[in-house]
C-alpha cells in the first residue's frame, strides 16, 4: 500500500516533504487538503490530526502531522543509509539543531504569508525584521559548511530550501548572502527532482506573494 500524503502543494513544509518522498523513491498517493474549502476542519481529517495542519502522511494506518516529524520518520524507516539522518548521535543533534531553528524561520514565514493569502494583510515592519534576522542567521550557519549541518546534504536543508525564496521576496537581499545564494544553487543540483517536487507549488505562493507586494 502506497504512502498517503495529504497535501496542499503551495505550502513551504508540504513541498520539504515531497522532495524527501521523491528523495527516498517512494510510492505515494496525493490527496489535497483545501484549507479555503475548510477541508482540514472534516471530522475525518481531525480525527487523523486533531490539529488540522498539512502535510500529513498515512502510513499504512500510522498517521503522522508535522513536516520535520515527517521527514525524519520516513529517511529513518525508507532511507537506503543514515546520510540524510545520521546515526551518530552528535552529528544527528546538530541536524536536529538545525531543524528546530528551521521551524522558528517557518512561523515567522508562515505568518506573513497567511497574512496575505487568507486575509490580504500587509506584512508589518515587525515581521519583516525577524525574515531578515532568520537571513542573516542562515548565512552564519552556512559559514564553513556546505550544507546546513555539515558538507553533505541532510534533512536540515530540506527543512530550510522551500523557505528561502520566500524569504526574499519579502526581503531581498541584494549581495549580502553570497554563501545562501551558493548553498541554494548546491541543494538545487543535489537534490533529486529539485524541480518536479517543488518547482510548481514554489511559483503559486510566489507569485501571490508577488502580486500583493507589487513585485510581479
Amino acid at each position: 500500500m502506497p504512502l498517503v500524503f495529504y497535501w496542499l502543494e503551495p505550502s513551504p513544509p508540504v513541498r520539504a516533504v515531497n522532495l524527501i518522498i521523491h528523495a527516498l523513491d517512494l510510492p505515494v498517493e496525493y490527496r489535497v487538503v483545501d484549507l479555503y474549502k475548510k477541508e482540514h476542519l472534516t471530522p475525518q481529517y481531525l480525527k487523523m490530526n486533531p490539529l488540522h495542519t498539512v502535510p500529513l502522511i498515512d502510513d499504512n494506518g500510522f498517521y503522522l502531522w508535522e513536516s520535520r516529524a515527517i521527514m525524519t520518520y520516513l529517511v529513518s524507516k525508507y532511507g537506503k543509509d543514515d546520510s540524510l539522518y545520521p546515526k551518530d548521535l552528535q552529528k544527528r543533534a546538530i541536524v536536529d539543531q538545525r531543524l528546530h531553528y528551521s521551524n522558528d524561520v517557518f512561523y515567522a514565514v508562515r505568518e506573513l504569508t497567511q497574512g496575505i493569502a487568507f486575509y490580504e494583510k500587509p506584512p508589518t515592519p515587525e515581521l519583516l525584521g525577524k525574515i531578515e534576522e532568520a537571513q542573516e542567521n542562515i548565512e552564519k550557519l552556512l559559514k564553513g559548511h556546505k550544507f546546513m549541518a555539515g558538507d553533505t546534504l541532510t534533512v536540515a536543508d530540506y527543512g530550510f530550501i522551500t523557505l528561502v525564496d520566500l524569504m526574499e521576496v519579502y526581503c531581498p537581499p541584494g549581495n549580502k548572502y553570497p554563501l545562501t545564494k551558493e548553498w541554494f544553487s548546491r541543494c538545487k543540483s543535489t537534490m533529486k527532482n529539485f524541480e518536479k517536487a517543488n518547482k510548481n507549488g514554489a511559483n503559486m505562493v510566489l507569485s501571490k506573494v508577488k502580486s500583493f507586494l507589487g513585485k510581479a
